[in-house]
């Protein structure tokens, strides 16, 4: 059982849970697993302000242990996925993602992809139990910083033909790291698009903006005449829409119209999508309506890429906003997913509105229970019981489970009944917490 990474990383309240000299730890693990398979450590961070202190922490364990670090400076995960795959090397995101500003972490990635639960277990135990270990003086590593920005650009550039988008578009890119490479992509393409919160302090991350806080952007879009809204989180792996009436289009329903595409234009393998168990059954019955079937798998989108993988799929996410398009890359990338669901829009010649009107969506409700000890109260035998009755209605969904990242219990509830959907997470929520509290 992993005991530092979660579902996304090892992730933490700076110079509390990640500090200083846990991050080094990392760094020396890293080098003394991968030193003889790569040859370079690629970095990159958001905008955090902890993010240069952790980024030479990281550097001086992995430096320590042989191996070379290249910079990478403020660019998002899937742009440092995309390089490690290009340049076949390891890399690491130091990002806490959606979370606020006092929370980072550190996401490794090896050739494009997030290593295996068993490299994370390695690596714990290279932290957690042994001593770090140094290379004789002539073998530390060497650091430089790296160009390679650029080819991700290109990349991402030479992948689509967006001509007369015929849309106003606001893009708030909450103060992360999209802001640092949107204007060269979107500016590439000739779009009509204004940026919003992209003045970076390293404490405003994801702070009232981006896709956590969408009624921000749904406001300025009602306000300004825009057509159409695109919201990025902190590390820019998720993205979301948003139609020219503030209303908001989740991951579920891009996947949904992009799906669509994808099979029209022969790029959907096996006419699958891969989605988590918490994307709305609506989502699951408009794709049967259209001949495509949905599979479901744990939440987290490394459960959603090998998925895809062991399946040959080739869409893939969550109702998060994090979406794989996996003949363009190995992992959720908001500005793709951005791109593609702009070309859906040219391709099919509909707004957002038009396209996503005849998808369903069935009553949802999920509340996020903060909590001391998370798996206390996931073993609590009144919850578990209590859990077990209410999964058993019919034509009712219900998921509870720790948060990988935070100290939360996320409760989810789904049915055809509103009131009984949210009944029952109320009572959820009102039992977690008194559990919580003994």
């Amino acid at each position: 059982m992993k005991r530092l990474f979660g579902t996304d990383g090892i992730r933490g309240l700076v110079n509390e849970e990640l500090t200083v000299d846990l991050v080094y730890k990392i760094g020396n693990a890293l080098g003394r697993m991968y030193s003889g398979k790569y040859n370079k450590l690629l970095i990159a961070r958001d905008t955090r302000n902890s993010g240069e202190m952790m980024e030479a922490a990281l550097a001086s364990g992995a430096l320590s242990a042989g191996l070379n670090v290249e910079f990478c400076g403020v660019i998002t995960t899937p742009a440092l996925a995309y390089l490690t795959k290009s340049e076949k090397t390891l890399g690491v995101m130091i990002s806490a993602s959606h979370n606020p500003a006092n929370y980072n972490g550190i996401k490794v990635l090896a050739e494009g992809f997030k290593i295996s639960d068993d490299d994370e277990i390695d690596i714990e135990n290279l932290i957690l139990e042994k001593e770090p270990e140094y290379v004789p003086y002539g073998e530390i590593g060497k650091m430089a910083s790296s160009h390679l920005k650029d080819k991700y650009i290109g990349y991402i550039v030479s992948e689509y033909e967006l001509n007369n988008i015929p849309y106003k578009i606001a893009v708030d890119v909450g103060h992360g790291s999209t802001g640092a490479l949107i204007d060269k992509i979107f500016g590439a393409f000739n779009l009509n698009y204004d940026v919003y919160f992209n003045e970076p302090d390293g404490l405003n991350i994801n702070e009232k903006c981006g896709s956590t806080h969408p009624e921000v952007l749904a406001n300025i879009i009602k306000n300004d005449g825009y057509d159409l809204g695109i919201l990025f989180d902190g590390d820019g792996d998720r993205c979301l829409f948003i139609d020219k009436n503030g209303n908001l289009i989740d991951g579920d329903k891009l996947m949904a119209i992009n799906a669509l595409k994808l099979k029209k234009k022969n790029r959907l393998n096996n006419n699958l999508v891969i989605a988590t168990i918490m994307s709305n059954l609506g989502l699951e019955k408009y794709l049967e309506k259209n001949g495509i079937r949905l599979c479901r798998t744990a939440v987290g989108d490394k459960y959603v890429l090998e998925k895809m993988l062991s399946s040959d799929a080739r869409l893939g996410g969550e109702q998060s906003g994090h979406i794989i398009f996996l003949d363009k890359a190995t992992t959720g990338d908001g500005i793709i997913t951005g791109l593609e669901t702009l070309e859906t829009l040219l391709y099919f010649k509909q707004d957002i509105n038009s396209l996503t009107k005849e998808i369903p969506e069935y009553p949802q409700l999920l509340k996020n229970i903060a909590v001391k000890n998370k798996k206390s109260v996931m073993e609590n035998k009144k919850l578990k019981k209590t859990i077990e009755e209410y999964s058993a209605l019919p034509n009712f969904r219900l998921v509870v489970r720790p948060s990988g990242t935070e100290h939360k219990i996320r409760v989810m509830a789904e049915g055809e009944d509103k009131k009984l959907v949210y009944n029952v997470v109320n009572e959820l929520y009102e039992m977690i917490e008194e559990i919580d509290r003994y």
